[in-house]
Order: C-alpha cells, then structure tokens, then sequence
C-alpha cells in the first residue's frame, strides 16, 4: 500500500534522511525505530508532505506522491496523526473529528457515512465520547493523544502514520494507546508506527525498521528484531 524507495529529505542544507527505503503492506503494521535524531519523525513529515523531499519516490497505492502538497497526499488516502497531537484548541472534541473528515465532506474523497464513522470512534475512544462537548485544548494529555489518532482515523485512510503515540504519557495511558493500536489492527488498518518505546512498538507491529543516522540499518519481521542482539542492546535494554 505505501511504498518509499530512496528517499533523501532534511531541512534546508540540513540532510536528515539518505535513501530510505520502506514497505508497509495493506492491513500491516510496520514499525520504524531508532535512536532520537534518527530521522523518524522526519520520514513522517516527508511522506505526508509537511516538508518536501529532495529525491525518492513515496507510492500510495501506486501512485508517487513525492513532492505533493499534504493536502493532495491526504486527498490520496495519507493521514498523519502528529507528533505532538496539534489537536484544534478551541474546537470542540465533536468539531475536531468533524474537521479530519473535512476531505470527505467537500468532495476531495468518497464522503461515505461521517455520522457513523463518529460514532465507531466514539466506541473505540469511550473518554472521547464522555468529552464530545469538551474544549479540545481542555482535555488532558493522554485524551488529546485520543483525539489525534481519532480525527486522523476519520479520513478513512488507507494508510495511517502514527509518530510517538506515547509520548510524555503516564504508564497506564501508554497500555490504553497500545491497547487502541492493536484494536486497528485486527480491524487491518494499515499503519506506519513511530515509537519511543521500541519494545512496545515490536511486540505489536508485524515488521520492522531500525533508522541510524538517518538510514536503514536493520529490517525484518518485527519477531526477529525483538531477538537480535543488536538491537535487543540498542533499542530494547536489559530488561527486555
């Protein structure tokens, strides 16, 4: 379904990404790993079209969207659920999953059922569905995080980008995401996964990537990184 192949990408004469390579097949969940500064959050960016590459080719569906704008790669069936959350502050929960159907809504995708596609998130976030009235700005950490995944989900895309789900949440909301994470994936959601937790990301993902310095180093059924060596020292520590 995604596919990107040499992919040289950075910020101005900065040049973060060297021929990156990546396959995420349909319904898959690939995970990509790595160090911080690795380059992962900037491979998302680069395929969603926040920053535009400077060679390479990035294939939905068997079309090259390289060099698109993020507003053509989302019309393509790309959603990206940032870093960060970037959630809209003064919406409410209810108007952001509105606005990550807007593609739907003006014609740009097929509009389907947003009513219903509500109320499937609804189901799978139930603390969205308590705060549908709620001020997204207003919600705490780990329920923005919620309603970023969900208002990406509302695309109906077919391929899903998920850059640091967990980040800065506690314990117990890390389980929670993960615990979401797997739920798409029995539902096939074909999702690309960034992930500060590389154990976590492992164990539910069913192929890997590890990215040093801005290339691919490792690769292969996410299985078989839990078990090298290498990257059991790396990524995954001692207790793993």
């Amino acid at each position: 379904m995604l596919h990107v192949e040499g992919l040289v990408a950075g910020y101005g004469k900065v040049q973060v990404l060297q021929q990156v390579s990546i396959a995420v097949p349909e319904g898959d969940l690939v995970t990509l790993i790595g160090s911080n500064g690795a380059g992962k959050t900037t491979t998302l960016r680069a395929l969603s079209g926040m920053i535009v590459p400077e060679a390479g080719q990035i294939r939905i569906g068997g079309e090259n969207v390289a060099g698109m704008t993020s507003a053509e790669i989302t019309r393509r069936g790309l959603a990206h659920s940032p870093e960060g959350r970037r959630v809209f502050p003064v919406m409410t929960v209810a108007d952001n999953l509105v606005m990550g159907a807007f593609t739907r809504l003006t014609g740009k995708r097929p509009k389907g059922d947003v009513q219903a596609d509500i109320a499937r998130m609804y189901e799978l976030f139930p603390r969205l569905a308590e705060r549908r009235g709620q001020l997204a700005g207003t919600l705490s950490g780990g329920e923005q995080q919620m309603l970023a995944m969900a208002r990406a989900l509302m695309l109906n895309p077919k391929v899903l980008l998920l850059d640091e789900p967990s980040m800065g949440l506690a314990p117990k909301l890390v389980e929670e995401v993960f615990a979401i994470i797997r739920q798409l994936k029995t539902q096939k959601v074909t999702m690309l996964l960034v992930e500060q937790f590389a154990a976590a990301a492992l164990e539910v993902a069913d192929y890997g990537y590890v990215l040093e310095n801005g290339r691919i180093s490792a690769h292969g059924p996410a299985a078989h990184l839990r078990d090298d060596p290498a990257v059991r020292a790396a990524y995954l520590g001692a207790a793993h």
